[in-house]
Protein backbone atom coordinates (compact mmCIF):
# COMPACT_ATOMS: atom_id res chain seq x y z
CA UNK A 1 0.00 0.00 0.00
CA UNK A 2 2.82 2.39 0.88
CA UNK A 3 4.61 1.63 -2.38
CA UNK A 4 1.40 2.14 -4.38
CA UNK A 5 0.80 5.50 -2.66
CA UNK A 6 4.35 6.63 -3.44
CA UNK A 7 3.92 5.59 -7.09
CA UNK A 8 0.61 7.40 -7.33
CA UNK A 9 2.12 10.59 -5.84
CA UNK A 10 5.03 10.30 -8.25
CA UNK A 11 2.55 10.11 -11.13
CA UNK A 12 0.82 13.25 -9.94
CA UNK A 13 -2.03 11.52 -8.12
CA UNK A 14 -2.99 9.34 -11.11
CA UNK A 15 -3.66 5.64 -10.90
CA UNK A 16 -1.49 3.35 -13.09
CA UNK A 17 -4.49 2.60 -15.33
CA UNK A 18 -5.23 6.30 -15.76
CA UNK A 19 -1.60 7.11 -16.48
CA UNK A 20 -1.43 4.31 -19.05
CA UNK A 21 -4.60 5.58 -20.72
CA UNK A 22 -3.25 9.14 -20.94
CA UNK A 23 0.05 7.87 -22.30
CA UNK A 24 -1.70 5.87 -25.03
CA UNK A 25 -3.90 8.84 -25.92
CA UNK A 26 -0.86 11.11 -26.06
CA UNK A 27 0.91 8.67 -28.38
CA UNK A 28 -2.19 8.52 -30.59
CA UNK A 29 -2.38 12.31 -30.81
CA UNK A 30 1.35 12.47 -31.60
CA UNK A 31 0.95 9.97 -34.44
CA UNK A 32 -2.06 11.90 -35.76
CA UNK A 33 -0.04 15.14 -35.63
CA UNK A 34 2.88 13.58 -37.49
CA UNK A 35 0.52 12.16 -40.14
CA UNK A 36 -1.19 15.56 -40.51
CA UNK A 37 2.17 17.27 -41.02
CA UNK A 38 3.21 14.69 -43.62
CA UNK A 39 -0.04 15.05 -45.54
CA UNK A 40 -0.10 18.85 -45.33
CA UNK A 41 3.52 19.32 -46.43
CA UNK A 42 2.80 19.03 -50.20
CA UNK A 43 -0.13 21.45 -49.91
CA UNK A 44 2.00 23.90 -47.90
CA UNK A 45 4.80 23.65 -50.46
CA UNK A 46 2.33 24.29 -53.30
CA UNK A 47 0.97 27.43 -51.60
CA UNK A 48 4.49 28.62 -50.82
CA UNK A 49 5.71 28.00 -54.37
CA UNK A 50 2.75 29.84 -55.85
CA UNK A 51 3.96 33.02 -54.13
CA UNK A 52 7.62 32.80 -55.12
CA UNK A 53 9.58 34.76 -57.69
CA UNK A 54 11.44 33.01 -60.48
CA UNK A 55 14.79 33.19 -58.68
CA UNK A 56 13.28 31.59 -55.57
CA UNK A 57 11.72 28.75 -57.55
CA UNK A 58 15.13 27.57 -58.75
CA UNK A 59 17.07 28.49 -55.61
CA UNK A 60 19.26 25.87 -53.95
CA UNK A 61 18.84 24.91 -51.21
CA UNK A 62 15.06 25.28 -51.61
CA UNK A 63 13.38 28.01 -49.58
CA UNK A 64 10.35 27.05 -47.52
CA UNK A 65 8.84 30.55 -47.66
CA UNK A 66 9.12 33.34 -50.22
CA UNK A 67 11.11 36.39 -49.14
CA UNK A 68 8.43 38.68 -50.56
CA UNK A 69 5.09 37.01 -51.45
CA UNK A 70 4.31 37.53 -55.13
CA UNK A 71 0.53 37.94 -55.02
CA UNK A 72 0.64 39.08 -58.63
CA UNK A 73 1.18 35.45 -59.64
CA UNK A 74 -2.51 34.82 -59.04
CA UNK A 75 -3.57 37.84 -61.08
CA UNK A 76 -1.15 36.80 -63.82
CA UNK A 77 -2.98 33.47 -64.18
CA UNK A 78 -6.18 35.29 -65.15
CA UNK A 79 -4.28 37.58 -67.52
CA UNK A 80 -2.58 34.81 -69.51
CA UNK A 81 -5.66 32.62 -70.08
CA UNK A 82 -9.44 33.14 -69.60
CA UNK A 83 -9.33 31.38 -66.24
CA UNK A 84 -12.44 33.21 -65.08
CA UNK A 85 -14.33 31.61 -67.99
CA UNK A 86 -13.00 28.20 -67.00
CA UNK A 87 -14.13 28.80 -63.42
CA UNK A 88 -17.58 29.92 -64.58
CA UNK A 89 -18.00 26.78 -66.68
CA UNK A 90 -16.90 24.56 -63.80
CA UNK A 91 -19.34 26.27 -61.44
CA UNK A 92 -22.23 25.81 -63.89
CA UNK A 93 -21.42 22.15 -64.52
CA UNK A 94 -20.71 21.28 -60.90
CA UNK A 95 -23.76 22.94 -59.34
CA UNK A 96 -26.13 21.69 -62.04
CA UNK A 97 -24.83 18.12 -61.99
CA UNK A 98 -24.66 18.05 -58.18
CA UNK A 99 -28.28 19.18 -57.92
CA UNK A 100 -29.34 16.56 -60.43
CA UNK A 101 -27.50 13.76 -58.66
CA UNK A 102 -28.85 14.65 -55.24
CA UNK A 103 -32.46 14.88 -56.44
CA UNK A 104 -32.50 11.89 -58.78
CA UNK A 105 -30.51 9.59 -56.49
CA UNK A 106 -32.66 10.49 -53.48
CA UNK A 107 -35.85 9.89 -55.45
CA UNK A 108 -34.72 6.44 -56.62
CA UNK A 109 -33.46 5.59 -53.14
CA UNK A 110 -36.81 6.64 -51.68
CA UNK A 111 -38.56 4.18 -53.98
CA UNK A 112 -36.29 1.31 -52.93
CA UNK A 113 -36.52 2.17 -49.23
CA UNK A 114 -40.24 2.88 -48.89
CA UNK A 115 -42.13 1.02 -51.66
CA UNK A 116 -42.76 -2.71 -51.83
CA UNK A 117 -43.23 -4.08 -55.35
CA UNK A 118 -42.44 -7.36 -57.14
CA UNK A 119 -38.78 -7.69 -58.04
CA UNK A 120 -37.69 -4.78 -55.89
CA UNK A 121 -34.68 -6.55 -54.36
CA UNK A 122 -33.61 -8.03 -57.70
CA UNK A 123 -33.85 -4.60 -59.32
CA UNK A 124 -31.81 -3.08 -56.50
CA UNK A 125 -29.10 -5.71 -56.97
CA UNK A 126 -29.14 -4.93 -60.69
CA UNK A 127 -28.64 -1.25 -59.94
CA UNK A 128 -25.71 -2.03 -57.63
CA UNK A 129 -24.18 -4.32 -60.25
CA UNK A 130 -23.72 -1.32 -62.54
CA UNK A 131 -20.89 -0.22 -60.26
CA UNK A 132 -18.90 -3.15 -61.68
CA UNK A 133 -19.02 -1.66 -65.18
CA UNK A 134 -15.92 0.37 -66.07
CA UNK A 135 -16.61 3.95 -67.01
CA UNK A 136 -14.96 3.33 -70.38
CA UNK A 137 -17.78 0.92 -71.32
CA UNK A 138 -20.41 3.67 -71.32
CA UNK A 139 -18.41 6.61 -72.64
CA UNK A 140 -18.58 5.54 -76.29
CA UNK A 141 -22.41 5.06 -76.38
CA UNK A 142 -22.86 8.36 -74.55
CA UNK A 143 -20.57 10.12 -77.00
CA UNK A 144 -22.54 8.73 -79.95
CA UNK A 145 -25.85 9.77 -78.36
CA UNK A 146 -24.73 13.35 -77.68
CA UNK A 147 -23.25 13.60 -81.17
CA UNK A 148 -26.53 12.40 -82.70
CA UNK A 149 -28.52 15.08 -80.85
CA UNK A 150 -25.96 17.80 -81.56
CA UNK A 151 -24.84 18.52 -77.99
CA UNK A 152 -21.10 18.04 -78.41
CA UNK A 153 -18.80 20.95 -77.64
CA UNK A 154 -21.16 22.23 -74.95
CA UNK A 155 -21.66 21.77 -71.23
CA UNK A 156 -24.79 19.64 -71.60
CA UNK A 157 -23.03 16.24 -71.88
CA UNK A 158 -21.44 16.96 -68.49
CA UNK A 159 -24.78 17.82 -66.84
CA UNK A 160 -27.54 15.69 -68.35
CA UNK A 161 -26.35 12.20 -67.20
CA UNK A 162 -26.39 13.33 -63.55
CA UNK A 163 -30.16 13.86 -63.73
CA UNK A 164 -30.90 10.22 -64.60
CA UNK A 165 -30.55 8.13 -61.45
CA UNK A 166 -27.62 9.86 -59.84
CA UNK A 167 -25.39 6.77 -59.74
CA UNK A 168 -25.61 3.41 -58.01
CA UNK A 169 -23.32 4.35 -55.13
CA UNK A 170 -25.37 7.42 -54.21
CA UNK A 171 -28.60 5.42 -54.49
CA UNK A 172 -27.20 2.80 -52.14
CA UNK A 173 -25.91 5.39 -49.66
CA UNK A 174 -29.22 7.24 -49.49
CA UNK A 175 -31.33 4.07 -49.35
CA UNK A 176 -29.37 2.88 -46.34
CA UNK A 177 -29.97 6.20 -44.61
CA UNK A 178 -33.67 6.28 -45.49
CA UNK A 179 -34.10 2.85 -43.89
CA UNK A 180 -33.06 4.35 -40.53
CA UNK A 181 -36.02 6.77 -40.61
CA UNK A 182 -39.04 5.21 -38.84
CA UNK A 183 -41.97 4.34 -41.07
CA UNK A 184 -44.30 5.75 -38.43
CA UNK A 185 -43.56 9.18 -39.87
CA UNK A 186 -44.87 8.03 -43.25
CA UNK A 187 -47.99 6.51 -41.74
CA UNK A 188 -48.77 9.64 -39.73
CA UNK A 189 -48.34 11.79 -42.85
CA UNK A 190 -50.62 9.52 -44.89
CA UNK A 191 -53.29 9.83 -42.22
CA UNK A 192 -53.11 13.57 -42.78
CA UNK A 193 -53.60 13.04 -46.51
CA UNK A 194 -49.98 13.41 -47.67
CA UNK A 195 -49.00 11.73 -50.93
CA UNK A 196 -45.82 9.73 -51.45
CA UNK A 197 -44.17 12.68 -53.14
CA UNK A 198 -45.14 14.95 -50.24
CA UNK A 199 -43.66 12.45 -47.76
CA UNK A 200 -40.45 12.36 -49.80
CA UNK A 201 -40.17 16.14 -50.01
CA UNK A 202 -41.45 17.24 -46.59
CA UNK A 203 -40.34 14.39 -44.32
CA UNK A 204 -37.62 12.20 -45.78
CA UNK A 205 -35.41 14.89 -47.29
CA UNK A 206 -35.40 17.23 -44.25
CA UNK A 207 -34.50 14.30 -41.99
CA UNK A 208 -31.72 13.16 -44.33
CA UNK A 209 -29.56 16.26 -44.42
CA UNK A 210 -26.33 14.47 -43.35
CA UNK A 211 -26.69 11.85 -46.10
CA UNK A 212 -27.68 14.47 -48.68
CA UNK A 213 -24.68 16.58 -47.68
CA UNK A 214 -22.43 13.56 -48.11
CA UNK A 215 -23.78 12.93 -51.60
CA UNK A 216 -23.45 16.61 -52.45
CA UNK A 217 -19.81 16.68 -51.31
CA UNK A 218 -18.88 13.58 -53.30
CA UNK A 219 -20.75 14.86 -56.34
CA UNK A 220 -19.14 18.30 -56.10
CA UNK A 221 -15.65 16.85 -55.91
CA UNK A 222 -16.27 14.40 -58.76
CA UNK A 223 -17.61 17.00 -61.19
CA UNK A 224 -15.28 19.81 -60.16
CA UNK A 225 -12.21 17.64 -60.78
CA UNK A 226 -13.53 15.69 -63.78
CA UNK A 227 -11.00 15.67 -66.60
CA UNK A 228 -11.87 12.88 -69.06
CA UNK A 229 -15.47 13.97 -69.71
CA UNK A 230 -14.67 17.57 -70.71
CA UNK A 231 -11.67 16.32 -72.68
CA UNK A 232 -13.89 14.05 -74.79
CA UNK A 233 -16.96 16.27 -75.25
CA UNK A 234 -15.46 19.77 -75.48
CA UNK A 235 -13.24 21.14 -78.24
CA UNK A 236 -13.56 24.91 -77.85
CA UNK A 237 -11.68 26.80 -75.14
CA UNK A 238 -14.76 28.91 -74.39
CA UNK A 239 -16.37 25.80 -72.81
CA UNK A 240 -13.31 24.46 -71.00
CA UNK A 241 -13.75 23.60 -67.34
CA UNK A 242 -10.98 24.19 -64.83
CA UNK A 243 -9.22 20.78 -65.10
CA UNK A 244 -8.99 21.15 -68.89
CA UNK A 245 -8.19 24.83 -68.48
CA UNK A 246 -5.33 23.97 -66.17
CA UNK A 247 -3.89 21.64 -68.80
CA UNK A 248 -4.45 24.34 -71.43
CA UNK A 249 -2.64 26.83 -69.21
CA UNK A 250 0.26 24.42 -68.80
CA UNK A 251 0.75 24.34 -72.58
CA UNK A 252 0.51 28.13 -72.93
CA UNK A 253 3.79 29.81 -73.97
CA UNK A 254 5.38 31.60 -71.03
CA UNK A 255 7.51 34.70 -71.32
CA UNK A 256 10.99 34.79 -69.88
CA UNK A 257 9.83 36.93 -66.95
CA UNK A 258 6.98 34.66 -65.88
CA UNK A 259 7.82 31.99 -63.27
CA UNK A 260 6.08 29.07 -65.00
CA UNK A 261 6.13 26.71 -62.02
CA UNK A 262 4.86 29.40 -59.63
CA UNK A 263 1.99 30.30 -61.96
CA UNK A 264 1.05 26.65 -62.37
CA UNK A 265 1.04 26.27 -58.59
CA UNK A 266 -1.14 29.38 -58.28
CA UNK A 267 -3.61 28.00 -60.82
CA UNK A 268 -3.71 24.70 -58.95
CA UNK A 269 -4.43 26.47 -55.66
CA UNK A 270 -7.25 28.45 -57.30
CA UNK A 271 -8.79 25.22 -58.52
CA UNK A 272 -8.37 23.38 -55.19
CA UNK A 273 -9.64 26.18 -52.92
CA UNK A 274 -13.41 25.52 -53.36
CA UNK A 275 -12.92 21.82 -52.57
CA UNK A 276 -10.99 22.60 -49.38
CA UNK A 277 -13.53 25.18 -48.24
CA UNK A 278 -16.44 22.83 -48.95
CA UNK A 279 -14.92 19.93 -47.04
CA UNK A 280 -14.11 21.91 -43.90
CA UNK A 281 -17.49 23.66 -43.98
CA UNK A 282 -19.48 20.43 -44.31
CA UNK A 283 -17.23 17.82 -42.67
CA UNK A 284 -19.65 17.38 -39.74
CA UNK A 285 -22.46 16.34 -42.07
CA UNK A 286 -20.03 14.30 -44.16
CA UNK A 287 -18.87 12.14 -41.23
CA UNK A 288 -22.39 11.83 -39.80
CA UNK A 289 -23.83 10.79 -43.15
CA UNK A 290 -21.17 8.11 -43.72
CA UNK A 291 -21.56 6.67 -40.23
CA UNK A 292 -25.38 6.59 -40.12
CA UNK A 293 -25.81 5.24 -43.66
CA UNK A 294 -24.60 1.81 -42.58
CA UNK A 295 -26.68 1.40 -39.43
CA UNK A 296 -29.53 -0.56 -41.00
CA UNK A 297 -29.34 -2.99 -43.89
Amino acid sequence: MAGESVARRAAGGLSPERAQHLASRGLLYLLALVAAVLFMTPFFWTVSSSLKAMTEIYAYPPQALPAVPQWRNYARVFEMVPFATFARNSIIVTLSAMTGQVLSASLVAFGFARFRFPGRDALFVLVLSTMLLPWEVTIVPLFLIFRAVGLLNSLWPLIIPAWFGGGAFFIFLLRQFFLTIPREFDEAARMDGASSLAIYWRIILPLSRPALATVAIFSFLNHWNEFIGPLIYINSSEWFTMPIGLRYFQNTPFSGEDPKEALLMAASIIMATPCVILFFAAQKYFVQGIVMSGIKG
